[in-house]
């Protein structure tokens, strides 16, 4: 055996002879540590891959919901368990405003139609309006006895719906910080709910396994749906087709409905999912709808046949998902911290993108269809290129 000895001049080589040997240890093979375990253990501790082109840091605790403005391809809108939203611009690291004054967890966020506002709801009951250009708060508007569960904008005006853990709906004008209507009937919190897209109905949804169908302008509780043909647990999720006939339901059960919104009668049923379906989403451009559910499984539907087309298999829960604008292309964010985007056609996981350390909350997609926004429980949000998907 020989070894260097470098003592800065003297480079001559140094050989140990059998005399120098003091003891001799035998080492059983099974002892030593394998090359592979450091690798394995260091990966399991922290996954290196990053796949990500910026990432907002900001919030000092879990994320649980993000938008983007429908008007401008570098504003996101986001919120968590810091008590904090945040409005914040992709490839702008030093730009963000907080948007204070919530005294619970931020629990979710939207844009008006137009971009021109941003309504954040919190689990303290109160919605806050902040006009996005002049970046400050507009309006606060509070009557929920409870957290609220989320907040969606008429899709033509500055009317802000909310649902709440109260068992109550609540809508307000933002333009003038004016309460509108409130809808009581549901006897559990109200997990989920939209105007339809014409502006002229409200459907809502849930833990009370019921669906409920309003005209925002009477209050009237047109249809109730709920019993033996439809779910037997609360609603999680909902989804309204574009031409406002039909909304899509989701169900802690695991089964997913079709109900008819002039009618409120149930159409059909999607049944495959196992464990709670945690989201829903419709094709922009196909009769195709997308469920994500506890089950580990992405299911892909045919709507006119009322038949899974494919499913696409997780390493954990499905929480979120959200098609890449009008193309083929559906994202899943999954528990395992991994965001997926699947081809719809085959069914194949065409890319997974990695960076997050904590379970997915909420996916967005920026309105240029270039950027997906991610947020998770490991306090960050994420901005992933999918400018090859469009």
């Amino acid at each position: 055996m020989s070894t260097t000895a470098n003592d800065g001049e003297d480079h001559e080589e140094v050989y140990l002879e059998e005399d120098d040997i003091i003891d001799e240890i035998n080492v059983d093979e099974e002892d030593l540590p394998d090359a592979d375990d450091d690798a394995d253990s260091d990966a399991e501790a922290f996954d290196e891959a990053d796949d990500s082109m910026h990432i907002f840091t900001g919030h000092t605790g879990e994320l649980y919901t993000v938008a983007c403005s429908p008007t401008d391809a570098q504003m996101v809108a986001t919120g968590g368990g810091d008590d904090k939203g945040f409005l914040w611009k992709i490839g702008q690291g030093d730009w963000a405003l907080e948007l204070q004054g919530h005294k619970d967890s931020v629990s979710c966020v939207a844009f008006s139609y137009d971009g021109q506002l941003v309504a954040s709801g919190g689990f303290d009951g109160v919605i806050q309006v902040w006009d996005v250009s002049l970046g400050t708060l507009k309006c606060t508007l509070d009557g929920p006895g409870a957290g609220i569960e989320w907040v969606r904008w008429h899709p033509r005006g500055h009317i802000v719906l909310a649902g709440s853990e109260d068992s109550t709906v609540w809508m307000w004008n933002a333009d003038r910080s004016a309460y509108l209507m409130s809808f009581s009937g549901h006897s559990s919190s109200v997990t989920c709910g939209d105007f339809t897209p014409d502006g002229k109905t409200i459907c809502t949804g849930s833990d009370d396994a019921s669906l409920r169908i309003w005209n925002p302008k009477t209050g009237e509780n047109i249809h109730v749906v709920k019993g033996h043909f439809y779910h037997a647990d609360g609603l999680t999720c909902l989804t309204i087709s574009a031409d406002s006939s039909l909304v899509l339901t989701g169900s802690k059960d695991g089964s997913v409905y079709i109900v008819n919104i002039a009618t409120g009668k149930v159409v059909s049923s999607l049944a495959s999912h196992t464990e709670s379906v945690e989201c829903i989403a419709l094709s922009p451009s196909t009769p195709w709808a997308a469920t994500g559910g506890m089950d580990q499984k992405l299911i892909i539907w045919d709507l006119q046949h009322s038949l899974a087309r494919c499913t696409c298999e997780h390493e954990d829960g499905v929480a979120c998902l959200t098609w890449l604008g009008g193309s083929r292309y559906v994202a899943t964010g999954c528990v395992d911290g991994r965001v997926r985007i699947w081809d719809s056609l085959s069914g194949e996981c065409v890319k997974t993108l990695r960076g997050h350390t904590g379970p997915i909350q909420s996916l967005a997609v920026s309105p240029d269809g270039t950027r997906l926004v991610s947020v998770a429980l490991d306090e960050t949000a994420r901005v992933f290129e999918i400018d090859e998907f469009r």
